[in-house]
């Protein structure tokens, strides 16, 4: 098991790529405290899973959150930190002259905001345990998706603290990738249904000829990143996408 004994954060836990995450990282051996707003579905998971899954119902734009979930991390699983990531994320698809402050700060505030919160607040763990973080971007801000404005600009700055974060942090031991996923998730099937065109271009440039499986083709890469095995990488930004955009 590629995780085993490791402590692992995971927002965003109870739906979609997160749920995945938790139910992979539990497999590979990792106690995993997994936040989310939808209490039934995370409870529902924490049952389905046992001792080794703790859900905690966060809301991570919430004031001192990032205290509550370290607190909570900490004290149901041993007072150590191996791993975090940053997964959860809120947004509404708007053309750039139709977004308006409140889907800025929807963005802004579910995604580099708590992922900034979090990343500061486990940094003193995550040195003690030269642990790492996952942040999660998109080939949205990479390839600038129309209807994403609000999206994109959150997600490349995020990559932009993951890169800043690398080059300051790794003097601690702490390592810090982006994973930019393609995943047939909930919200890619709404999307696909209220963008069929958009969706068919953007799946016709997949090499691989098929949009990523959570369990199958996602987790697997965020396991890598989040074990030993990945000890010699920090910075990068993972193109988890069936090659749909190959970075250079």
């Amino acid at each position: 098991m590629q995780l085993k004994d490791k402590t692992a954060i995971i927002t965003g836990g109870a739906a979609g790529i997160g749920k995945g995450l938790v139910r992979k990282f539990v497999k590979e051996g990792a106690n995993v405290l997994f936040v989310d707003v939808n209490e039934d579905a995370g409870l529902e998971l924490e049952k389905e899973l046992g001792a080794a899954a703790k859900f905690l119902k966060t809301d991570i734009t919430a004031e001192r959150m990032e205290e509550h979930i370290l607190t909570a991390a900490l004290e149901n699983f041993g007072g150590e930190l191996h791993i975090l990531v940053n997964n959860a994320q809120a947004s509404k698809p708007k053309l750039l002259l139709d977004v308006e402050q409140s889907d800025l700060d929807l963005s802004f505030n579910t995604g580099l905001w708590a992922t900034w919160r979090l990343m500061r607040a486990s940094y003193t763990h995550l040195a003690k345990t030269k642990g790492t973080i996952i942040n999660f971007a998109s080939g949205a801000g990479l390839e600038g998706l129309p209807n994403h404005g609000a999206y994109a600009m959150n997600k490349e700055a995020i990559r932009g603290l993951t890169r800043t974060a690398a080059n300051e942090w790794g003097h601690a031991g702490i390592r810090i990738n982006v994973i930019c996923p393609g995943a047939a998730t909930e919200g890619y099937k709404w999307w696909r249904e209220n963008y069929a065109d958009q969706a068919k271009e953007l799946e016709a440039k997949v090499p691989l000829g098929r949009v990523g499986d959570v369990l199958e083709d996602i987790a697997p890469i965020v396991v890598f990143l989040a074990s030993d095995a990945s000890q010699y990488m920090t910075g990068q930004t993972i193109m988890a996408d069936g090659g749909s955009i190959m970075l250079r």
